[in-house]
């Protein structure tokens, strides 16, 4: 099914904040130069703000005519539209932190303390959950629980911190007695496409959207007529190129995008809320399969110690 795909430019809602999650998402479809701007902005809206639209060409290595040029992409009429919204955007930031100038270092290096660590991670974390959640186009989600809910078939691809989201999905989904598979091999991926069609569905994950064993199943699955959903941090990315629907996150990059944090966070919020809705969908029969899944597993675990009320201890 085609998609209504949505520009770095469109559905602005008015919300100033907005301005940096829609910048985070359309990285990949900006030009280098214009990519240098959204790196300036994204990195500090509060001091981007009050720069001139030179000295914001001047800090991005560009010119005056790129930046407007951004700016409009970015969905504003111009540069001063653009000013007012990073300005809410930096505020509205404060306002989430409660105190002006606590944010957590948003890199980690040797001079950081265990409770710069700690506070980082838990900011970046929770303001993934709170952006993904804001951001989620509803529309594509009931899309996505329709096509899940339907489906003949669902199987997932993806590798790497994404793969582990990928199984979690799959997983989820075969306990309320859905036919799901997981793919995080390339090799075994190919073959699964090749037994897809119309009334499969096919979940690729993957945080840049670029990673090619995640991308090249989801195009041979669209190519072989399945319904291709992806879920990703960028609606520009060749992942949502190759998805009817897109879910997209909203993850801040650090230091420590290898290791998947944040990101990882988001994905698998987006995973559980597509879990609950398709479970939703026939929640008796969702209901009885969790029941018989979990007593199928419960003789194998090991007996637990008891509080003094008669509960379970860990």
């Amino acid at each position: 099914m085609p998609r209504t795909t949505k520009s770095a430019g469109s559905a602005v809602s008015g919300r100033q904040s907005d301005v940096l999650v829609r910048l985070r998402s359309s990285l990949p479809s900006l030009q280098p130069a214009e990519q240098r701007v959204a790196q300036v902005v994204i990195s500090d809206p509060a001091s981007s703000a009050h720069l001139s639209i030179t000295g914001l060409a001047e800090e991005a290595a560009t010119s005056v005519a790129t930046v407007a040029r951004f700016a409009r992409k970015a969905g504003f009429n111009g540069y001063p539209e653009l000013r007012i919204a990073l300005a809410g955007a930096a505020a509205r930031e404060d306002v989430l932190l409660g105190v002006a100038g606590r944010q957590p270092p948003a890199e980690l290096d040797e001079s950081a303390s265990l409770r710069d660590v700690v506070g980082s991670i838990v900011h970046h974390e929770t303001r993934a959950l709170q952006e993904t959640a804001e951001h989620l186009d509803l529309d594509q989600l009931q899309a996505a629980v329709d096509a899940i809910g339907s489906a003949r078939r669902v199987d997932v691809f993806g590798v790497g911190a994404s793969g582990a989201v990928a199984t979690d999905l799959s997983a989820k989904l075969q306990r309320i007695g859905r036919i799901a598979f997981c793919w995080t091999e390339i090799h075994a991926a190919a073959t699964a496409t090749a037994l897809l069609g119309k009334g499969d569905v096919a979940v690729g994950i993957s945080h840049s959207g670029a990673t090619v064993d995640t991308v090249e199943p989801l195009t041979r699955a669209r190519d072989a007529g399945a319904t291709t959903v992806a879920i990703t941090n960028f609606d520009g990315s060749p992942l949502a190129d190759a998805a009817d629907i897109v879910l997209t996150t909203a993850a801040r990059e650090t230091t420590f995008r290898s290791g998947a944090t944040a990101s990882r966070t988001a994905q698998l919020a987006v995973v559980d809320i597509l879990f609950v809705a398709v479970a939703r969908l026939d929640l008796s029969a969702s209901t009885d399969a969790l029941s018989k899944t979990h007593d199928a597993v419960t003789a194998r675990r090991l007996p637990t110690s008891r509080t003094s009320d008669g509960r379970s201890r860990a």
